[in-house]
């Protein structure tokens, strides 16, 4: 694909939603943190379900960290491999309070070195809370990257590198969130809406599904 292509792409998924956000809701660094940790192999609906509950009881390192592994069980036992992400966010928080004053770091580096914190989830928080260029790649924009032949590549680090080499300076800031919407609702892994896709004169995949 050319850079001309790219361009017209990601002109017209801008065109369709000039600011583009996270499906997840939080109101500081630390919301978001705690939600993208918990939404991994789970949707941001049923973690939206469980933080909605959640953090008006307990939104800061301390106030999590008060509530324990089984207090904070309660809250997000609808969501998958709960167990696992009440531990890790826990050790987070008490990392959080004693190394970093209680507040989200804003690099990789530190980010990636917090309990259940991958590097998906630190350039979903670098990207959203602190508005640095970062690609978090996930199913849907692996998918979307690969099918279209934006940024094609074999795994997910390919892909994330892939992607800031090529897409067009001026939507790097957002390219991450334009990708996922679209993967999310119309480059749907099963059967994808090419028919009624914005981008599909322009897309390289070459079984599309026009009616």
């Amino acid at each position: 694909m050319n850079k001309d292509k790219r361009t017209e792409i990601f002109t017209r998924l801008r065109d369709n939603n000039p600011q583009p956000e996270t499906e997840l809701e939080y109101s500081s660094p630390f919301e978001l943190l705690v939600a993208v940790t918990l939404s991994a192999q789970a949707t941001d609906v049923s973690v939206n379900k469980a933080t909605r509950k959640l953090f008006p009881v307990a939104n800061t390192p301390e106030s999590i960290y008060a509530l324990g592994e089984e207090g904070l069980k309660e809250y997000i036992k609808t969501i998958g491999l709960f167990n696992s992400k009440a531990k890790n966010v826990v050790a987070m928080c008490k990392i959080l309070m004693e190394k970093h004053n209680s507040q989200v770091p804003e690099t990789r580096d530190e980010l990636v070195a917090l309990p259940g914190v991958g590097r998906k989830t630190a350039n979903v928080v670098l990207n959203t809370a602190f508005n640095q260029i970062a690609m978090a790649v996930d199913t849907h924009i692996f998918r979307v990257s690969n099918r279209t032949k934006i940024a094609p590549g074999k795994d997910v680090l390919e892909v994330e590198k892939r992607l800031i080499r090529l897409v067009p300076k001026e939507f790097l800031m957002d390219a991450h969130h334009w990708l996922i919407l679209h993967g999310r609702y119309v480059c749907t892994a099963r059967k994808p809406k090419c028919g009624s896709c914005t981008i599909e004169d322009l897309c390289e995949f070459k079984e599309k599904i026009l009616d």
